[in-house]
């Protein structure tokens, strides 16, 4: 059975993969970016937690609306910094 941060993993990497396919699409790419990058936000945004979503969502939204940039995988480097590495997480204080 796969762990749930490898599932998310799957998800982010398909993400990103919707997110390049625009450079493909000559003419029409850089129209699908407009629409794609607040859809990106929203779900980087839900997929990161409130917290650090609000950051992710940024980075996300700029990165998709800016020419050139769709082949930064900001879903995979996301999860690599955060579900991967922990950074970011909240640690518990043990009171005695």
């Amino acid at each position: 059975m796969m762990d749930n941060k490898y599932k998310k993993l799957i998800k982010c990497i398909l993400l990103d993969a919707v997110g390049m396919f625009s450079i493909v699409i000559p003419v029409v790419g850089p129209f699908l970016d407009v629409i794609w990058a607040p859809i990106a936000a929203s779900v980087s945004y839900k997929m990161f937690g409130e917290k650090r979503g609000k950051y992710t969502s940024l980075i996300t939204f700029i990165e998709e609306l800016l020419p050139a940039t769709d082949v930064i995988p900001s879903f995979t480097i996301f999860w690599f910094l955060f579900d991967f590495l922990g950074i970011g997480k909240e640690t518990q204080k043990i009171t005695i």
